[in-house]
């Protein structure tokens, strides 16, 4: 990967991030829960795909995939456990 290469990727991160950041803060709290139900369905396609990349014979592919595996599934864990407790909630005493 050439350096262009490597720059135009890390801008569209950058992009990523602050659209991403945006978006979510946008959200309000009423709409918090299906959110994260959504988010997490999502994760775990993220983790389908790097565990595709975990097992790719370059090194720094699977390291990457590794960590993506990593942070999806704190992701998916945290997603559950906000979301369980936020239906707790509503639930009658």
């Amino acid at each position: 990967m050439s350096f262009g290469e490597l720059l135009i990727t890390f801008y569209i991160f950058i992009l990523a991030v602050f659209v991403g950041f945006e978006v979510i803060s946008k959200v309000p709290p009423t709409l918090h829960t299906p959110l994260m139900s959504g988010s997490n369905a999502i994760s775990g396609i993220t983790i389908v795909g790097a565990l595709i990349a975990t097992g790719d014979s370059n090194t720094s592919t699977t390291l990457i995939g590794c960590a993506a595996v990593i942070f999806a599934m704190i992701n998916v864990v945290g997603g559950y456990a906000v979301t369980d407790r936020m239906l707790k909630m509503f639930k009658k005493k």
